[in-house]
């Protein structure tokens, strides 16, 4: 598979319309299955985490006061990620504050994201789980460090698309894996997975 950009946000709640701001993010790029660059820094958007936030991240509001202003974390990270496609786990969420943040310095994605989220439920549908943590658990990947801090999670989530490249090889024998391939399969409903791929093998 080609080269891509695994990201991953810490915020202070589920949406910018509602206006939630990004606290923390991380990207790592991937490629022929090993992380070989990493980008993360902390942000001060001027909004403050609420308590249960603060207590599920470790991310304080005094670590934030600290931080590089958000205009500038997001043109490092937009440059560092360039036009690698991009992937998260729930890329629902990640995509929401990327391009909400990306706007606040005229700024727009080109690519579409990879969701490592809906790919573990067409791929492993036996799973407990597909929550990230629970996926890292089942799958046996290494534990990158703390749960809901954004290179560890970008770390983890990277960890899993190389997992589920393998799985899609081992279990449904595909021998092309592409950015393309994924695309369609986390848009391909679980049913009808072996048929996606039995198109996408001609």
């Amino acid at each position: 598979m080609e080269a891509v950009a695994v990201i991953d946000f810490e915020t202070t709640g589920l949406s910018p319309a509602r206006g939630d701001r990004a606290t923390e993010i991380a990207a790592v790029i991937l490629e022929r299955g090993k992380v070989v660059g990493r980008y993360q820094s902390l942000m001060n958007a001027g909004v403050p985490i609420p308590p249960f936030i603060e207590s599920l991240t470790g991310i304080s509001n005094r670590m934030i006061q600290d931080a590089p202003p958000v205009a500038e974390v997001m043109r490092e990270v937009a440059g560092f990620v360039g036009d690698y496609p991009i992937v998260a786990h729930n890329a629902a969420f990640d995509s929401k504050f990327w391009d909400a943040e990306l706007a606040g310095v005229q700024r727009t994605r080109t690519q579409d994201f990879v969701c490592s989220l809906l790919l573990s439920r067409r791929i492993l549908p036996d799973a407990p789980s597909h929550k990230l943590g629970r996926l890292v658990e089942f799958a046996g990947l290494p534990v990158a460090g703390r749960y809901h801090r954004a290179l560890a999670d970008a770390e983890m989530a990277a960890s899993l698309l190389v997992y589920l490249e393998e799985e899609l090889r081992r279990r449904h024998k595909a021998r092309d894996v592409t950015v393309e391939l994924l695309r369609r399969i986390q848009r391909t409903p679980k049913s009808q997975l072996a048929k996606c791929l039995a198109a996408w093998k001609g």
